[in-house]
């Protein structure tokens, strides 16, 4: 491969690791976090929930099946950039539209590969998340300079960046019903899975107020994934106090089941890593099963408030850390979860979540 160069990974505590550049020059700044998923990886690289992060892939191989159109969760790759072990600079599959090279090259998306991956994860399960710079740029101490000036991720409100910037809709209008949708980094396979249960999907932009969701006369609302920290998000907390007052249905995924904890009070945390991957071991203590999941996220909430909480039941916990996982409002209509029962990238364990909120409506 031409114009590859070396490259450097600068982490935010001065500790160097160092790779190849994929042949696109540049610097990419973001928060890195690390993906467990053996596939999947284009329906990673472009769900908005990953917008402001360098993305570690733990998979020994990225790219060897290449691009394909129909397989985008938003329009654009989201994450920052890319650390992988071997890039596939070639592809096997027959249906793929470009090559993972091509894909990036198209964004100019800095990705670095030929470094030890598993070195770096294991560093990062130890410290923690923290901002990281990859460049192509080998003097130290300008990298340094340019890192210093990302945002943490504590307290950064990120799902303006990504959401809608105007209302659009989705599915048949003459389906038997009608769902407001807030988009707070919302994915494509959430809204299929809608459509495929006779849904006509309204889906507003991220500071949306209830007077104007209410309008489309819904039948159930529905609060998205989406990147950031959930609690500068306060128009959206007020929207879903307003839903919940009403006794309205609603149902959260990811961003959207923290926003519906903090319009309760319950609080949210940062986590020492997060849940990114498609293998996630969750209970779920209605029925006593166990379901395979796919996640993404770099909060939680408080499980602790919610067991408190006289108006929370916990629903699903997480098996490998005890994290909450999925609750439910007894006297409201009202449940969400943590994870991703769209399932793209991951398993189908939990589409019947879907099906669970069309039987509220």
């Amino acid at each position: 491969m031409q114009n590859q160069k070396q490259a450097i990974i600068l982490l935010e505590d001065g500790t160097i690791f160092k790779g190849v550049s994929i042949g696109i020059d540049g610097s990419a700044i973001g928060e890195i976090c690390f993906n467990t998923g053996m596939t999947g990886y284009q329906e990673i690289f472009t769900d908005p929930s990953y917008y402001g992060q360098l993305m570690i892939a733990t998979s020994a191989h990225i790219g060897n099946y290449g691009t394909n159109k129909n397989e985008m969760e938003s329009d654009k790759i989201q994450i920052s950039g890319l650390i992988c072990r071997n890039f596939s600079f070639n592809h096997s599959r027959v249906d793929a539209d470009l090559s993972l090279l091509d894909f990036f090259q198209q964004q100019n998306l800095v990705a670095v590969t030929e470094v030890d991956t598993r070195a770096l994860v294991s560093y990062i399960r130890d410290k923690g998340v923290m901002n990281v710079i990859i460049s192509t740029e080998t003097d130290i101490e300008i990298l340094k300079a340019k890192l210093t000036e990302a945002p943490n991720m504590v307290g950064l409100e990120l799902a303006s960046k990504v959401s809608t910037k105007k209302p659009y809709f989705v599915g048949n209008e003459n389906s038997k019903y009608k769902i407001a949708a807030l988009d707070i980094g919302i994915k494509k396979n959430i809204l299929r899975n809608l459509v495929k249960r006779d849904c006509y999907v309204k889906v507003f932009p991220y500071n949306t107020t209830f007077k104007e969701m209410s309008a489309f006369k819904p039948n159930g609302y529905f609060l998205s994934n989406g990147p950031g920290d959930p609690e500068p998000l306060i128009d959206a907390q007020t929207l879903a106090k307003e839903i919940i007052k009403r006794d309205l249905p609603l149902f959260g995924i990811c961003l959207g089941h923290q926003i519906i904890a903090l319009a309760n009070g319950i609080k949210t945390y940062k986590m020492h890593n997060g849940h990114r991957g498609i293998n996630h071991p969750i209970k779920n203590l209605l029925t006593g099963k166990a379901e395979v999941t796919s996640q993404n996220h770099g909060f939680v909430v408080d499980k602790k408030a919610v067991e408190d909480n006289p108006d929370f039941e916990i629903t699903h916990i997480h098996l490998n850390d005890a994290t909450l996982a999925g609750m439910r409002m007894k006297n409201k209509n009202c449940f969400s979860v943590q994870y991703h029962p769209e399932a793209s990238p991951g398993p189908h364990d939990s589409s019947y979540l879907f099906d669970e909120f069309i039987s509220r409506l």
